[in-house]
């Protein structure tokens, strides 16, 4: 089975507290509501403490063009992804970039083509024949996505290292012009964050570990759900993207959650009971407290997801990359399952199934 052996995360230089953000919003946002400081209370009740932003908050203040926006997206995906390649890189000693096979880039925050590896691959030493796939679209399931498409390359070529590399600036996707309680609620939640995690198969060089534990990946689900357009999202307009985001999410957990895994797991003969161990993308705290109750979790077991949701908001698709990060620095005994899981735009669901070995 490929193991996840290392992650690696990098941070953008602006840390900006909620209570900034709150006062932010507040003074952008009074004119729109008269109950403001009732909504406001939405700053308060999601257990963030603080995000990081690629731009301070005066840049924030003004209204930009999609496209002053999208070239930020590009220069800032490009540094950050480069330094996230470079620590997952240096993380092995083993390892070096003529070592990578393919690098699978996550992203939907923002559009570039070339894609953003292919900018990253002139800047970095890699060999020119290395795989490129670059995934857009998939919203906060991507992570969980990407390490699913790595697991399906590594069983095709069992010696290959795969990179995946998460990149979302979800900051620059705020519309200083749209009064609307989605972009209210948007700018409560959403940070900036990139993550590079290494995949590798049963045949690589970085597998032999002198009895090191990692996770391996037993197997994955993608499942959509039908006529569910509408729950989360991109309306993409000419000033860029606007935010879709249901306040049904999670009720829409609570119903659809539970049965989508309870399934998954009966076909890999497993029970909820069996996982030690949720690697749960932190969409935010009543996401979490849904995905706890559909599944009958504990409440030790979203105890990192809350942990990364506190200290870094939510990075849609990198955040569940932070969550593993925190997991791979755990001790945590062989034979021991855990699940990965993320929700996204389709509205759908990614499921990995882990297995430390």
């Amino acid at each position: 089975m490929p193991k996840i052996i290392a992650v690696e995360t990098t941070l953008p230089p602006y840390r900006i507290s909620q209570e900034q953000v709150a006062r932010f919003a507040k003074n952008l946002f009074s004119n729109s509501f008269r109950d403001i400081n009732r909504l406001l209370k939405v700053f308060q009740n999601g257990d963030i403490e603080s995000r990081y932003f690629v731009k301070d908050l005066e840049w924030f203040s003004r209204s930009h063009t999609f496209q002053e926006k999208n070239d930020a997206f590009i220069e800032n995906a490009v540094s950050l992804g480069s330094k996230a390649i470079q620590a997952c890189i240096e993380s092995q000693d083993k390892l070096n970039y003529d070592n990578i096979d393919a690098i699978i880039t996550v992203c939907t925050t923002g559009l570039a083509t070339p894609s953003i590896e292919a900018r990253i691959m002139n800047q970095l030493p890699f060999p020119e024949n290395v795989k490129r796939i670059p995934i857009w679209g998939l919203g906060c399931a991507g992570g969980v996505s990407g390490l699913s498409r790595a697991h399906e390359y590594c069983l095709a070529y069992p010696d290959a290292n795969v990179l995946v590399l998460s990149i979302e600036l979800c900051s620059l996707t705020f519309q200083h012009g749209d009064h609307s309680k989605s972009n209210l609620v948007g700018t409560s939640l959403f940070g900036d964050g990139v993550a590079c995690a290494l995949v590798c198969g049963d045949k690589s060089m970085l597998v032999d570990s002198n009895g090191q534990v990692f996770p391996a990946i037993v197997t994955t689900q993608s499942t959509l759900m039908k006529d569910s357009l509408d729950v989360m999202g991109w309306d993409i307009r000419n000033e860029g993207l606007f935010v879709v985001f249901s306040k049904d999410i999670p009720t829409i957990v609570k119903n659809w959650l539970g049965p989508n895994v309870s399934g998954f797991l009966e076909q890999n003969q497993l029970q909820t009971s069996d996982l030690k161990h949720f690697v749960a993308h932190p969409g935010g705290k009543k996401v979490l407290e849904a995905y706890q109750e559909a599944l009958n979790f504990s409440s030790d077991m979203i105890e990192l997801s809350l942990k990364v949701l506190k200290k870094y908001g939510n990075m849609s698709s990198a955040t569940v990359l932070y969550v593993l990060k925190e997991f791979l620095d755990k001790e945590i005994a062989s034979g021991q399952y855990g699940l990965a899981a993320a929700l996204g735009p389709g509205f759908s669901s990614e499921l990995v199934l882990l297995r430390w070995d």
